[in-house]
């Protein structure tokens, strides 16, 4: 199991380090610059020990709240020192809840069509909370 863990952990590493090489790249083509490979490393290692760190972090909030499962004010707490990134976690926030309300009204009047089709009122869709 442990080897098992270690081995899902080196691959972690391993996609971090690939992303973080491609993001240098890029960066580094439109500043026309370079990076050497230990800084890429640097970096990558400094990433993926932030991502420990944020994951404990969720984990004890939930856990707080007595919860089993990591909520978005979980990530909104945890990012609340930054100011740019909390401001874009609230912002991805609003989109997805907003996009999700707009499917659950789709899904209502989808199935209003459908119930009135069948000789279903309004008011009995509403009762049975679709």
């Amino acid at each position: 199991m442990d080897d098992e863990f270690s081995h899902s952990q080196q691959r972690l590493k391993a996609a971090v380090h690939f992303t973080v090489g491609k993001f240098c790249q890029e960066i580094g083509e439109d500043c026309q610059k370079k990076f050497s490979k230990l800084v890429v490393a640097a970096i990558a290692e400094t990433t993926f020990k932030q991502c420990d760190i944020f994951a404990k972090d969720l984990e004890a909030f939930s856990r707080h709240a007595k919860r089993s499962t990591v909520t978005v004010e979980d990530v909104k707490l945890a990012a609340r020192r930054s100011a740019s990134l909390s401001s874009h976690i609230m912002a991805k926030s609003e989109k997805l809840t907003s996009g999700s309300k707009e499917h659950k009204e789709k899904r209502r009047q989808h199935a209003m069509k459908r119930k009135s089709n069948e000789g279903v009122t309004e008011q009995d869709v509403a009762d049975s909370g679709v």
